[in-house]
Parts: structure tokens; C-alpha cells; sequence
């Protein structure tokens, strides 16, 4: 079976156990990624829909291509630039082709237990003790910290007018004439 998978902007034509370079992804090596974009799907010279197909894909590594020497010059005007770019890239082998309708209940189902576990000491921790009713008022404080700047303190105040003192180093006229 084949598939035909879009993915960082590009188009793949997928089998199991095929190896495809793509644009760089997220994840470290080992790591399984579902590609969700199928484009087409069939076996042989029959096609399949694509509604609900995923295919799943093993990193093998992350890594970066060839440099690219980008170079920019303009005659006569002693302009010469010189830049190199090595774009990231992720190496996958295509692990197969399935429905994925069988597979995202049952993570669904193992996701929404989890949260709800979650809530339950930290529901506990609020009424236990300080460690998360800190965080709260921790977000808080910069938000009241914020006018108190704008406002000058009271030490604020009193060093204001011996700043614009110094601003000021002219004699009078009076002196002057005398």
C-alpha cells in the first residue's frame, strides 16, 4: 500500500518501510509521529478514500543538509556579501499505513483520565498549604508592582528637584554687569 503525504510544504510518495528526508519536526530520535495529511492512498493501480488514514512514521535522526553558500554582489560599488545556511531537516522511516480511527479512542481515552487525576491534588494542594496559593499571587504582584513604577515614591520626589539643579549651572545676569 501507498500513500501520498504533504508535509512541510512538500509531497511525499510513502510505502511501509520507506525512508523520506522532510523538513525538520519536532520530536528526538525513536520517537513515533503520526502524519495526518494524506493526500492519496491505494494499493496497486486502485485508489483508496483518504478519510481517517494516518501514517505512522518512526525518527530515525535530526539533521541538517549541505551548506548553501549564499553570496550577494553588486559591481562597481565594492559591495560583496558572503552567508552560508544549513536548513534542518528529520530522517523518518515510514513505520505504515492505517486507519486512524482505532488508534486516537484509545489514546482519548487514556488522555481524559489524566487531567482528571491532576485536578484532584491540586485541588488538595490549595487547602494543604502555601506552595499553590504563592503561584496565584506571584502573578498577581506584577501587576500591582506595574502603577507603583509610574508613581513617584516619597525618596523619588526629594531627588527630582536636586537633578534638575544640576541641569542648571548658569550664573545670573546680576553678576554679570556688576
Amino acid at each position: 500500500m501507498f500513500a501520498v503525504v504533504r508535509t512541510g510544504g512538500k509531497q511525499y510518495r510513502v510505502a511501509a518501510g520507506d525512508k523520506i528526508v522532510v523538513e525538520k519536526l519536532a520530536g528526538e530520535a525513536g520517537d513515533t509521529i503520526q502524519l495526518g495529511d494524506i493526500l492519496l492512498a491505494g494499493e496497486g493501480s486502485e485508489l483508496r478514500p483518504t478519510d481517517g488514514l494516518t501514517v505512522a512514521a518512526e525518527i530515525i535522526a535530526q539533521a541538517k543538509a549541505e551548506k548553501v553558500i549564499v553570496f550577494k554582489k553588486r559591481r562597481r560599488h565594492n559591495y560583496r556579501r558572503k552567508q552560508g545556511h544549513r536548513q534542518q531537516h528529520t530522517i523518518l522511516r515510514i513505520v505504515g499505513i492505517g486507519a486512524e480511527q482505532a488508534e486516537k479512542p484509545a489514546k482519548k481515552a487514556k488522555a481524559a483520565p489524566a487531567p482528571a487525576e491532576n485536578e484532584a491534588p491540586a485541588a488538595a494542594a490549595p487547602a494543604a498549604g502555601a506552595p499553590a496559593a504563592e503561584a496565584p499571587t506571584k502573578a498577581k504582584a506584577p501587576k500591582a508592582a506595574a502603577p507603583a513604577k509610574s508613581e513617584p515614591t516619597a525618596s523619588e520626589q526629594v531627588d527630582a528637584p536636586k537633578t534638575t539643579k544640576k541641569a542648571s549651572t548658569k550664573k545670573p545676569a546680576s553678576d554679570k554687569t556688576a
